[in-house]
């Protein structure tokens, strides 16, 4: 049982993840610390989707849920619900890249804004 619920943390833990480099710029607007934190994050979530590797994530995930006796993600909530959205089905390389591009985008938006933003912000200050 304890090794289900470790696979299950971090499968929870893996989604906090990727939630956080889709949409973590979002986050650093709120709290600027969290910028390199979160700069390093979309890094490695794009180095994974451009490489086509699979994030070390995954396979410690499936090693404890095969501990905990389990073969698959069928039969509770998180894997009905929570792997599919880690783990679509039909995922493929162009999709992979896809997804990559799409993350650099959204957040390479984000962080323009902040920049366009403190640039302003700066100039207006100064003029005072």
């Amino acid at each position: 049982m304890s090794y289900r619920l470790a696979a299950d943390g971090l499968l929870v833990a893996h989604l906090l993840f990727i939630l956080f480099v889709m949409f973590g710029a979002v986050l650093a607007v709120r709290w600027p610390r969290l910028l390199w934190l979160h700069v390093a994050a979309v890094l490695w979530g794009v180095l994974i989707e451009f490489s086509g590797a699979v994030c070390p994530l995954t396979p410690l995930e499936v090693k404890l849920r095969q501990l905990g006796g389990q073969a698959g993600y069928s039969g509770d909530f998180i894997g009905h619900y929570v792997v599919r959205l880690i783990y679509p089905s039909g995922l493929t390389r162009g999709l992979q890249v896809g997804l990559g591009l799409g993350v650099l985008v959204l957040n390479g938006g984000v962080y323009t804004w902040l920049l366009w933003r403190k640039r302003r912000l700066s100039r207006s200050l100064r003029r005072r």
